[in-house]
């Protein structure tokens, strides 16, 4: 698991970015716990990175705050 930061986050559009050792992840809601549908910048996060299927770049998955 990785820890990082929020970057950006941006509600009308269930996305954002994480920051972890100063590379920036792509995050969709989906990938937050349940019941969790947006971020906030600043909050420190828990997270897997798997493989955004539709673009083939990485991104966060099984989000967990911190």
């Amino acid at each position: 698991m990785k820890i990082g930061e929020v970057k950006s986050w941006n509600d009308q559009r269930g996305l954002g970015f994480l920051r972890v050792d100063r590379h920036d992840i792509f995050c969709h809601a989906s990938a937050l716990p349940l019941g969790t549908r947006s971020l906030e910048a600043g909050q420190h996060v828990g997270f897997e990175i798997g493989i955004n299927e539709r673009a083939g770049k990485p991104m966060a998955t099984n989000v967990r705050l911190v």
